[in-house]
């Protein structure tokens, strides 16, 4: 009989940890349920990234950096990779969602770990609840594409029975909560928010906000007794009835996004005519060839391994042949173009202003 892979156990503790935060989540009787919901979930996303390390034979070991090739020890025991350490390896683009969103709880662990009481726990609840509900979803997505559908926690959850909002009382008595947020909690979440995207901030990868219809329906015996409705798929009539009311409750339904090729790409085209538009010098062609290859935010089109980029930046297309630029590489253009001793230091020449038409000499 073949034995187990050794990385199985990380991904059993994995689930059960997961399992025991949402049932402390959603434990009425638990004091400190957003506290316990935040460490098992902290410990449910680190077993789960090291049992892929484990999978994929990467070394989650800290070296010594005096010597690399002796183990960085606690108690007698290798040191492994924190939690933040094996996010950023598994999502190294800093603007991803899904690793915003970890990002933001390991901050939250860090702020509210011992330091409340727990009169402050239905606040960090009503207040947090949306990120909390895509940090689930995501370790979900996370462990299912990664391990097998078989690994789902479907059976094992359930959508809890609660009150919230569908009384005018518990609505108040909601919002009131909201306000009783921490002031130090406050602060961390403005911000930890303030250099976060929009596009960003809306995702529901980040924060994950869901709206529930009370409906009186014929009982249908096929039917689940929770319908999930896309919000795509409504017209515009339904649509401004589901945004009016979300205007009274707390929470917002919402599709999450699904796999789009190239979504949120750039052409070279689209990259020289947003920079162009932005900045006070003319910006054509060659400047944006000059501009990516001093970033080296991609190989040259003769080198054998086009898809080694700067993915902050750029993302290969295998299908196509060819590249796609992301919006933070805009943004690098205009910021280093803005000026005309950027433009110079990055393009290796000197600007011609628009208006003018006029180089702009030193």
């Amino acid at each position: 009989m073949a034995r187990p892979k050794k990385y199985w156990p990380m991904v059993r503790t994995s689930r059960d940890e997961a399992c025991l935060a949402t049932r402390l989540f959603n434990d009425p009787a638990e004091v400190r349920s957003f506290e316990a919901f935040t460490v098992h979930m902290h410990l449910a996303w680190l077993y789960l990234l090291h049992a892929e390390l484990t999978r994929d034979g990467r070394d989650f070991r800290y070296h010594r950096k005096d010597d690399p090739r002796r183990l960085v020890k606690v108690d007698g025991e290798p040191k492994l990779w924190e939690l933040a350490q094996c996010v950023a390896t598994r999502w190294p683009d800093p603007t991803n969602p899904i690793r915003l969103n970890i990002e933001f709880f390991i901050g939250i662990r860090n702020k509210i770990e011992h330091r409340f009481y727990a009169k402050d726990q239905q606040s960090l609840v009503v207040a947090l609840g949306g990120y909390a509900q895509a940090l689930l979803l995501n370790y979900e997505e996370e462990l299912t594409s990664q391990f097998g559908p078989d690994q789902s926690l479907a059976t094992r959850l359930q959508f809890p029975v609660f009150i919230g909002s569908f009384t005018d009382a518990g609505e108040r008595a909601l919002q009131r909560l909201q306000q009783s947020l921490p002031a130090a909690l406050r602060k961390f979440v403005t911000e930890f928010h303030s250099g976060i995207s929009n596009e960003s901030l809306a995702d529901p990868r980040f924060e994950f906000r869901l709206r529930v219809v009370n409906e009186l329906a014929p009982k249908d015996p096929d039917a689940l007794p929770l319908q999930f409705v896309k919000y795509h798929e409504l017209s515009d009539e339904e649509r401004e009835v589901i945004d009016e009311l979300g205007r009274k409750g707390m929470v917002i339904n919402r599709e999450r996004r699904r796999d789009v090729v190239g979504h949120g790409l750039r052409r070279p085209k689209d990259v020289i005519g947003e920079v162009s538009e932005k900045i006070p010098f003319k910006f054509h062609q060659a400047h944006f060839v000059k501009a990516w290859k001093a970033l080296k935010v991609r190989p040259e089109n003769e080198d054998l391994h086009p898809e080694v980029t700067d993915e902050k930046y750029c993302i290969y297309d295998e299908r196509h042949r060819d590249y796609g630029y992301k919006p933070a590489f805009i943004k690098k253009l205009i910021k280093e173009c803005s000026t005309a001793e950027g433009f110079r230091s990055l393009i290796g020449s000197d600007p011609i202003d628009k208006t003018t038409g006029q180089l702009v000499e030193e």
